[in-house]
C-alpha cells in the first residue's frame, strides 16, 4: 500500500483520523477534515508507541493494518480458520483467554491461524460442544464462564521458554531464511542485498543452509516473505536493514516479536546474542527491542530485524561506506546465530 505522510490531504487521511480518535488518540478539530497535520502525526506516533511499531509518524502497511485491527473486540464478528486469516485485537483476546485456560493457541499475535483453530476445537470438545472451530457468541460466552485469569501466563509462552532451555543443536544443516530489507526503490537497496548475501555466505561456510527471500529485482511484501520462510521450514529468520531516523541514533538494534503483553522468548535470546556480536564487531553499544511488524509477527520461527548501524549518523555512515562493512556484518550475525544453536547463554 502507499505510505501516508504529514502534509497530505484526502478521504484516506480522514478515515485514518476517525479510526485513531475512536481508539483514544487526540487530534485537533481543525485537522479532522482529512488534513495530515502536526496533531495527526502526533496521534500516529502515540499509536505506534502503544503498539510496539517503529515510531516514524507515517502510516504504512504495518501501522494501517494495526489501526484497523485495534478496532475489533471479541464478539464483533464470528471467527474461524480462514484464508487469509482473520487478524485483530479480537483474535488476540481469544488467544489470551484460551492460553490462560491451558489450551495452547500459540503466540498471542492476533492472527487466527491453525494453532488458534486447534485450541478452539480442543476447548469446544472439552466443554461438550461441537468442535467446529467456529467462535461465535455461544463459544465466547462459554469461555467467559470459565473465568480465564487476565494475568495468567500464556501456555504458548511457557512452552517456548521450555524449548529454549532444552535447546542444544548444531547450526549445520539448519535452514536459515535471510532477508534484505526495504524495497527496490530504496537507494540503499544494494547495501541491504550485500549484507544479506554476506550473512548467507558466512552461514553456508559453517554448514547451514541459508535461503535468500528475495532477488535484486523482486519486492515481495513482508507477509509474502514471512510465508516463504514458513514454507521453507526455516529454523530462524534474519532480516537485514540499516538504521535510520534521528541523526543521534547510533549503534546496532536487534528487534524481535513482542508487544506489551507477550513476546517470543527464543527471538529475544537470539536478538541478545546477535547484538552482543555486533557490539563487539563495531565497538559501540546497541539495544534489543520488541516490535509487532508483520515480518516478525507472522513467522513461526524466531525472527529478527537487524540494523547493524545508523545510516543517518554521520560517523556510522562512514563505517557503512567502507567496502568491508557488509562482510563484517555477515561475520558478526553468523557468529550470534551459531551461539544460539549451541545453546549459549
Amino acid at each position: 500500500m502507499r505510505i501516508f505522510r504529514p502534509g497530505e490531504e484526502g478521504s484516506e487521511i480522514l478515515d485514518i483520523q476517525r479510526r485513531l480518535v475512536v481508539l483514544g488518540e487526540s487530534i485537533d478539530p481543525g485537522e479532522l477534515t482529512g488534513v495530515y497535520g502536526p496533531s495527526t502525526e502526533a496521534a500516529v506516533r502515540s499509536f505506534q508507541t502503544r503498539r510496539n511499531l517503529p515510531v516514524d509518524g507515517l502510516v504504512g502497511s504495518d501501522t494501517w493494518g494495526q489501526i484497523v485491527e485495534a478496532g475489533y473486540r471479541l464478539g464483533d464478528r464470528t471467527l474461524y480458520l480462514h484464508a487469509p486469516p482473520f487478524r485483530g485485537d479480537d483474535v488476540r483476546e481469544l488467544q489470551r483467554k484460551l492460553n490462560a485456560l491451558g489450551f495452547d493457541a500459540g503466540r498471542e499475535d492476533g492472527v487466527h491461524g491453525p494453532g488458534a483453530d486447534h485450541a478452539v476445537r480442543e476447548f469446544q470438545r472439552n466443554v461438550g460442544d461441537e468442535p467446529d472451530g467456529v467462535v461465535g457468541l455461544h463459544t465466547i460466552a462459554t469461555l467467559d464462564r470459565m473465568r480465564p485469569l487476565a494475568d495468567a501466563r500464556s501456555r504458548a509462552l511457557v512452552r517456548e521458554e521450555e524449548e529454549l532451555r532444552q535447546m542444544h543443536a548444531t547450526l549445520e544443516g539448519q535452514i536459515v531464511a535471510v532477508d534484505a530489507g526495504h524495497g527496490t526503490d530504496d537507494p540503499t537497496m544494494g547495501l541491504h542485498l550485500a549484507m544479506a548475501r554476506a550473512v548467507a555466505q558466512e552461514l553456508a561456510a559453517v554448514g547451514a543452509k541459508p535461503e535468500l527471500l528475495r532477488a535484486e529485482d523482486e519486492d515481495p511484501s513482508p507477509s509474502d516473505r514471512a510465508r516463504t520462510a514458513n514454507e521453507l521450514g526455516a529454523a530462524v529468520l534474519l532480516s537485514l536493514h540499516l538504521g535510520s531516523g534521528l541523526p543521534e541514533g547510533s549503534g546496532p538494534t536487534c528487534s524481535y516479536f513482542g508487544s506489551d503483553s507477550t513476546h517470543s522468548p527464543a527471538g529475544r535470546h537470539l536478538a541478545e546474542l546477535v547484538l552482543d556480536e555486533l557490539e563487539r564487531e563495531f565497538g559501540c553499544r546497541g539495544r534489543t527491542q520488541r516490535l509487532t511488524i508483520g515480518l516478525l509477527r507472522e513467522t513461526r520461527m524466531p525472527a529478527l530485524q537487524i540494523e547493524p548501524l545508523f545510516v543517518t549518523n554521520e560517523r556510522e555512515a562512514e563505517t557503512i561506506a567502507d567496502p568491508a562493512f557488509a562482510r563484517r556484518v555477515g561475520r558478526a550475525v553468523a557468529s550470534g546465530v551459531r551461539r544460539f544453536f549451541a545453546g549459549a547463554s
